[in-house]
């Protein structure tokens, strides 16, 4: 009896130990700051957890947008000594990354160099190298090359629900005073800040181009930089001084972001192949607009496009099949996940339709053309 009973309190303290192990975390977040821990290290075919990226802003210096890569200027921060200060790092979209510019869904085309990003990222791969700048220098960032989420500042205070109220601004020395306020509560912030404006600053108002001379104390606006922490908090680039403005930058955004997707499919990754009834099954990635998925109905045919991580595709005008939708589910929505999942029958299974592999997916009656060569990788180029 003594035994049992011994038993049963070890049973019970490994179970206890095991809850505690269970709430332990496996990585480092930007939320625990657990130095002793690794950060989180994505994987082929699976979605990362929620808030284990991590989150620095920098600057858009070069870009590819065929390959989606490109490089970050990271921002100054307290954390950095001075030989940390403007060393860049390079960065690739992860497949399932996504952007947003002006407050829409965007591909890295949309964003012109030297805009200020705020971005998410995870760690490098193990056996990657990362490249050092001017004599040898790394960024205090270096080891973070796969972001999943990039967006400038309109698109980040949108998300946020934060404008910025004009204090003042001083035209002879080019300084606009501002201080943040919340939009949903009404709090505004204990204190104020300053930002450049130059005569090149681009300033909205209502469905016009107006001049620095219609920025008045008491507009509620949102801006987006460049030059971040260079020389202050950076140098306005966009001035959206009223709701009007920045509804319409939405809406081109959203357009633009529109046809992009339209001209090539919705990209997501196979999560299973039924070989023998020709069924493939798509989770679609995040960064494609919900209403253009509702797009996508059962019975529908839809045209399968073979693409690779760089979300590239051959030739989808030669190489599609064409198949019927047999079902749409919801499914969680993590990062990197639009939480909708596609099944649907082509007319045959193509190499390329493997579980793992990376699809576009368009409804027949998307336009079906040759898009630019450059995007495609056939024919292949050296």
């Amino acid at each position: 009896m003594r035994n049992l009973l011994l038993l049963a309190l070890v049973a019970a303290g490994f179970g206890f130990a095991g809850s505690l192990l269970a709430e332990e975390p496996a990585y480092r977040t930007d939320a625990n700051g657990d130095e002793k821990l690794p950060w989180y290290q994505t994987e082929p075919g699976k979605f990362p957890p929620v808030d284990s990226a991590h989150y620095f802003a920098g600057e858009l210096i070069e870009k590819d947008h065929v390959h989606r890569t490109g490089e970050i200027r990271v921002s100054r921060t307290d954390a950095q000594r001075r030989h940390h200060w403007d060393v860049p790092i390079e960065f690739r979209l992860l497949p399932y990354g996504s952007l947003k510019y002006h407050g829409a869904l965007a591909a890295l085309q949309d964003i012109p160099l030297n805009t200020h990003l705020h971005g998410w990222y995870f760690a490098k791969d193990k056996d990657e190298e990362q490249r050092k700048f001017y004599f040898n220098r790394e960024s205090i960032e270096s080891d973070f090359t796969k972001a999943i989420r990039l967006m400038d500042d309109f698109s980040y205070y949108d998300e946020q629900q934060k404008l910025f109220n004009v204090e003042a601004i001083d035209l002879e020395t080019m300084k606009l005073t501002l201080r943040g306020v919340d939009t949903a509560s009404g709090e505004a912030d204990k204190e104020t800040f300053d930002i450049d404006v130059t005569p090149a600053t681009r300033v909205y108002l209502g469905n016009q181009f107006v001049t620095l001379d219609e920025v008045k104390p008491g507009q509620k606006i949102l801006y987006n930089l460049t030059w971040a922490t260079l020389y202050g908090i950076g140098r306005c680039t966009d001035l959206w001084l009223d709701e009007e403005s920045r509804e319409l930058a939405r809406n081109r955004q959203f357009e633009q972001h529109r046809l992009h997707i339209k001209y090539r499919g919705v990209p997501g990754w196979i999560d299973e192949v039924d070989n023998q009834n020709r069924i493939v099954t798509v989770t679609f990635f995040d960064g494609v607009d919900p209403h253009i998925l509702e797009e996508f109905q059962v019975s529908g045919p839809v045209h399968g496009i073979v693409a690779e991580p760089t979300l590239q595709s051959y030739d989808q005008v030669n190489d599609r099949k064409v198949g019927p939708v047999v079902d749409i589910r919801d499914v969680p929505k993590v990062p990197g996940s639009s939480g909708k999942q596609v099944s649907f029958k082509p007319q045959l299974l193509l190499e390329g339709f493997r579980p793992g592999k990376i699809i576009r997916l368009t409804p027949v009656g998307w336009p079906m053309v040759a898009i630019p060569q450059e995007e495609t990788l056939w024919p292949e180029r050296q």
